[in-house]
């Protein structure tokens, strides 16, 4: 292990201001003292207008304070693996369709879902074969983009196709050209010891990392200035990570809706404990 020498990017989900339209996102992660985001094309001022990109865009310009910037597939009434293959064939397409947006948007990260089995079961035989296929044209659409594809770890319930440490592990050596990103949450959601397997064992091909807290069975949560949270940022940067921290914060679990301010103090809060435990 060495510490990294290289601060990360400090960034944040588009969907925590789902409200807002995009100019305005833009403003609030600035306002914040982020420097990237994590896009979402499922961010109702974007999504419910037919994917304006140019805007998107423009607003980049409108602010060289927040240079990087990766996008989130859209997995909304998604399955890539949905035993429907209606659903299934439409989620592979968004997954691709997410792909030419970074390129267009100058993101060079996109982070996909692996699915799920549609019934409350383990999975089987058949819902894997739908998730080679899945893979497959993923890794038929990156040749010669350049944008990283990178697999998130789910939170373990009954369904989930990749939810282990191990298991990622194995997707990774089967597909060299895919990466990683390490959902946080999801990780301690399991067993004590997963969350920091994940990064002993995949860390070379750490592309992103979804940082939140989680408190119960709510998911999702601030920083909060939390021990735990230092020890996981800690880890991460003596494993030389220097990819975006990405805040992935769900508004609803905080227990009432926040102003435009109120997110951006949170944001600003949580920006400078990560700056704290990376210096």
């Amino acid at each position: 292990m060495y510490m990294s020498s290289t601060m990360p990017v400090f960034a944040v989900s588009s969907m925590f201001f789902h409200e807002y339209p995009c100019p305005e996102i833009f403003s609030y992660v600035s306002a914040a003292g982020l420097n990237g985001m994590e896009f979402w094309p499922e961010t109702p001022h974007f999504w419910l207008r037919d994917c304006p990109v140019d805007e998107v865009l423009a607003c980049r310009q409108d602010h060289p304070e927040v240079p990087a910037i990766t996008v989130h597939a859209p997995i909304l009434d998604l399955n890539p693996c949905s035993v429907n293959p209606r659903v299934a064939a439409v989620s592979v397409e968004y997954a691709v369709k997410s792909l030419r947006l970074a390129e267009k948007l100058g993101a060079g990260v996109v982070t996909v879902h692996p699915g799920r089995r549609t019934a409350k079961r383990p999975p089987s035989d058949a819902d894997f074969v739908r998730f080679d296929r899945y893979i497959a044209a993923l890794r038929k659409a990156a040749a010669g983009m350049d944008v990283k594809v990178s697999m998130e770890n789910m939170e373990p319930i009954v369904n989930s196709l990749l939810c282990t440490p191990t298991r990622m592990r194995d997707l990774l050596d089967d597909e060299p050209w895919l990466f990683f990103t390490l959902d946080v949450a999801h990780a301690i959601a399991g067993p004590p010891d997963d969350l920091f397997r994940y990064i002993e064992l995949c860390s070379d091909r750490l592309a992103n990392v979804h940082i939140s807290r989680i408190e119960g069975k709510r998911l999702h949560l601030p920083l909060d200035n939390s021990p735990a949270m230092a020890q996981v940022v800690l880890a991460l940067r003596d494993h030389g990570y220097a990819g975006s921290l990405t805040l992935e914060i769900e508004d609803l679990n905080l227990g009432r809706p926040l102003t435009s301010q109120e997110k951006v103090s949170l944001l600003a809060a949580d920006r400078a404990f990560l700056e704290q435990c990376y210096h």
